[in-house]
């Protein structure tokens, strides 16, 4: 009877290995449970650009409910990233995402061969070795601005028409942080939109030398717009140029277009539309990947430059959000529509493009002949444009 039961317990003692090896097999291939997933923002959602990745979080919490854990850090500074990081390691971390620009991200990957890193690009990839659990990803900008450029345009002919102002009038602004090539590209195609449709608008920029600062901003603008220009758009954190714009609006019609968050409820009357970054199509097909056990660029729908990611209209990773039909010019919609839809089909190459000499601000020598066009993002997610267009953009700070 022994026997039997000796012979018994080992039958089952085998059937319960087979199994626990099944289920090991299947949960390597097929995939985790769940997931402890971290966010490091440069600053906190009250500003516009860290509130609009903070939706990527949001979307992960929709799709993956109770499977995922979630972890964040906030205002933390790229020279400061080394302690929240190691944290988010120490509690167990399947993947991480930064919205900051510290290379501390880069050096530390390889001491946690477990964890995913993915940080939003911060310089040109192309040629860079990086650890193999480092991914840099970004959304083509460049394609919003060019659009909202349209919107601006459109309004600006409106008033042309309307004779409330003349075409040496029409003159736009730009709030910049910094003069790096990620910024002057999205100035000058939101510029170049609106010379598509009113060739004689030129640009005034103004920086700021911070990302971040609601009272230089503000200042900024208001500069701007007692320099006569009519449209202004921002490259910064806060929203003072849009409350710039809203005040001055009572007193005469000046209009703002917004960058990755939506300014109408802070300026119901100035804001035209927005265009954002939609982080949400990467961190969500980063972390399926990471769930299914693949790596992040099999999954990932984009342009795949190694381990960096970039795409544009055609995959969902930039949009157009709150045209404000009220203040928006007749056929804006049209307008924009139509452009997306180019973008949508790959074509790309209208936007830099044009009887216009680009110089690089740090060497005279460098310049740049749009009449040959020229491509962002061609291989790499970070924008390279960095010429200011001669005649047409004048810098003042």
């Amino acid at each position: 009877m022994k026997r039997v039961y000796l012979a018994t317990a080992l039958t089952c003692a085998l059937v319960l290995a087979a199994l626990i090896g099944c289920f090991r097999l299947l949960n390597l291939t097929g995939g985790q449970d769940d997931l402890v997933v971290g966010f490091i923002y440069d600053n906190d959602e009250s500003t516009p650009y860290t509130y609009n990745f903070s939706l990527a979080k949001d979307a992960v919490e929709k799709k993956y409910g109770s499977r995922v854990t979630i972890l964040t850090c906030s205002n933390v500074l790229d020279d400061k990233m080394e302690d929240p990081l190691r944290e988010l390691c120490a509690r167990g971390c399947d993947i991480i995402f930064f919205n900051g620009y510290s290379e501390l991200v880069m050096e530390l990957a390889p001491e946690y061969p477990d964890v995913q890193f993915c940080q939003t690009s911060y310089m040109d990839m192309r040629g860079r070795t990086v650890p193999e659990n480092y991914h840099s990803f970004k959304g083509e900008a460049y394609q919003g601005r060019y659009v909202s450029g349209i919107a601006a345009g459109m309004k600006l002919r409106q008033l042309i028409d309307d004779g409330l102002i003349t075409e040496d009038e029409a003159l736009v602004g730009f709030v910049a942080a910094f003069p790096t090539s990620e910024v002057i590209s999205g100035y000058t195609a939101f510029l170049l939109g609106v010379r598509s449709v009113v060739p004689q608008a030129v640009m005034r920029v103004r920086y700021t030398g911070t990302w971040s600062s609601y009272a230089q901003e503000k200042s900024a603008a208001q500069q701007l717009i007692g320099e006569g220009c009519v449209v202004i758009s921002q490259h910064t954190d806060t929203i003072g140029p849009a409350i710039a714009c809203e005040e001055a609006t009572q007193k005469k019609g000046v209009y703002f277009i917004g960058f990755n968050q939506s300014m109408s409820e802070v300026a119901p009357g100035a804001s035209l539309v927005t265009s954002r970054v939609c982080w949400e199509p990467y961190v969500l097909s980063a972390v399926d990947a990471v769930m299914m056990n693949k790596k992040i660029e099999s999954v990932v729908s984009g342009r795949i430059h190694g381990t960096d990611v970039s795409a544009g209209f055609e995959k969902g990773w930039i949009e157009m959000v709150d045209l404000n039909l009220q203040i928006a010019a007749p056929g804006t919609q049209e307008a924009m529509d139509s452009a997306i839809e180019l973008f949508r089909r790959g074509s790309v190459d209208f936007v830099f493009k044009g009887d216009y000499t680009g110089v690089n601000p740090d060497d005279p020598l460098d310049t740049c002949d749009l009449r040959t066009g020229y491509i962002e993002n061609g291989d790499t997610s970070y924008p390279l444009f960095h010429y200011i267009l001669t005649d047409v953009i004048t810098v003042e700070g």
